[in-house]
């Protein structure tokens, strides 16, 4: 790798109705005047999402939320989906939307099928439980966009024992389930598995918004401080956020990443260039600004 320029992968999650019709389609201009293309990966199951209004009561997360100012980053019709009434599947209602990012050349992936459940109840599900609830997210996003989805990434970067082998039953390239700082096969009691890891390796906006004096000023500064040459540099964005309220911060963004000459691709186009792929654990840790458990990797001892 030249010292003159970074490869970067960028993953977008899209985890709402609302992420999938409007925040999406938003992205897709900029990342087009930018010459990228990215990871998408949707949620094409209920949006249930509003159901996270429960963890208000975890003095954590409601600090999170009035940090993160969440209320006008997504808006009361995400913050209320499927709370009084069962969620929109979000690939009936977003099909087009979806076969639009696919059709415009990005890699698609499957992010969940049912985002909220994935996040609050993965470590309870067992391998079978998994298995149906990819294979109903699969099975519908290949529908939208007329090929098989070979690539996956767990919601809040939550992935466990019996959601990892889950992953061995589909034929996906990768996947990208925690955080950490290079590609990977996960080592697990298990034996090795052979779908390889593309963790994201820096921060994300909620995660550090309004923390350690870091504001809508100096957001992108900060980040773009952060990258690292010659190691993996995955960033994730959220298509409700860089492709709502954030999304002139986020044009900002890609304007100086290119004056700085780092090159985003998608998570896959980093796999033929990786000369040598580790044997790491996944283990459960809890990161800054982020609320509950997150899924990292681990290196051996």
């Amino acid at each position: 790798m030249s010292s003159h320029f970074s490869t970067a992968g960028l993953r977008i999650d899209v985890d709402t109705l609302r992420g999938t019709k409007n925040g999406a389609p938003a992205l897709l201009p900029l990342l087009k005047n930018h010459g990228i293309k990215a990871s998408f990966f949707f949620s094409v199951g209920p949006d249930n999402m509003g159901r996270h209004l429960r963890r208000l009561l975890r003095p954590a997360f409601l600090v999170k939320m009035l940090r993160s100012r969440a209320a006008s980053l997504y808006g009361w019709d995400i913050l209320l989906k499927g709370t009084l009434w069962p969620g929109p599947v979000i690939g009936k209602k977003a099909a087009a939307e979806i076969r639009r990012t696919a059709d415009e050349g990005h890699e698609i992936g499957l992010h969940a099928w049912d985002h909220h459940r994935w996040q609050t109840r993965i470590a309870k599900l067992n391998q079978k439980k998994v298995v149906q609830e990819m294979k109903r997210g699969m099975d519908l996003l290949a529908c939208i966009i007329g090929r098989p989805v070979d690539c996956a990434a767990a919601p809040a970067w939550r992935i466990s024992p019996a959601a990892l082998l889950a992953r061995e039953m589909f034929p996906v390239r990768y996947n990208s389930d925690c955080r950490g700082h290079s590609i990977f096969f996960p080592l697990t009691e298990n034996g090795l598995l052979s779908r390889p890891q593309i963790p994201t390796t820096l921060p994300t906006y909620d995660e550090v918004i309004g923390r350690n004096g870091i504001d809508a000023g100096n957001y992108n500064d900060f980040l773009l401080g952060l990258f690292k040459q010659d190691e993996l540099n995955v960033l994730t964005i959220h298509a409700e956020a860089e492709g709502g309220v954030c999304r002139a911060m986020f044009a900002d963004f890609l304007e100086k990443a290119r004056m700085r000459k780092i090159h985003f691709r998608p998570l896959g186009d980093l796999l033929p260039s990786c000369q040598h792929i580790d044997q790491n654990e996944i283990v459960t840790r809890r990161l800054p600004g982020r609320e509950g458990w997150t899924s990292c990797q681990e290196k051996l001892d």
